[in-house]
């Protein structure tokens, strides 16, 4: 199984099997326009930009799962993200990826790449550690996606290589990215 086995709608309606970024290193990301880590929309572009002519795809999933930070429509995800940060990286429509009806893609990406923790040597590695043990401890226990911005990094082969978190930033994984190209 790999997530060429999965199908989503993209932000338009339109259905798109994952079967068609074959041959391609995808990051997958589950976004929200009105979360502090949509600063990272703007670099996400950036390396999509540097790296695409490579074969390098981002999928975003925007999410209203975590402290509803993606309240609008399909179509003011798409406003927000085209006026505020350029985007043309592929969104797809607001995709449930905890709980209990995950979109089954997130499912298979929270299977193959488990919870590893935050990097509680850097400030917001901490922040977002106690933040979730305090305030949504059914969150941050398990594999599933703990938040915001949470990324899959996904092989030409269509198997997941490596989950980064939300606190992880976009340029943080380049060389992981490269590494793939």
């Amino acid at each position: 199984m790999s997530i060429y086995d999965f199908q989503a709608t993209l932000i338009n309606g339109k259905q798109v099997k994952l079967s068609d970024y074959r041959g391609k290193v995808l990051l997958i990301v589950n976004t929200a326009s009105k979360c502090s880590f949509s600063r990272q929309f703007a670099d996400l572009q950036k390396l999509y930009e540097r790296r695409r002519e490579q074969g390098f795809e981002i999928l975003a999933f925007p999410c209203n799962q975590f402290n509803e930070k993606e309240p609008g429509s399909n179509s003011e995800v798409q406003v927000f993200c085209d006026i505020n940060h350029g985007v043309t990286f592929p969104l797809f429509e607001k995709t449930e990826v905890i709980g209990s009806s995950p979109h089954p893609l997130f499912q298979y990406l929270t299977q193959q790449a488990p919870f590893q923790g935050f990097d509680i040597q850097t400030k917001d590695g901490q922040w977002m550690e106690d933040f979730l043990q305090e305030k949504y401890p059914e969150i941050y226990a398990g594999d599933g996606v703990k938040w915001n911005f949470s990324k899959f990094l996904i092989e030409r082969d269509g198997h997941v290589k490596e989950r980064f978190e939300s606190t992880v930033e976009p340029f943080d994984i380049d060389s992981a990215i490269e590494s793939l190209l």
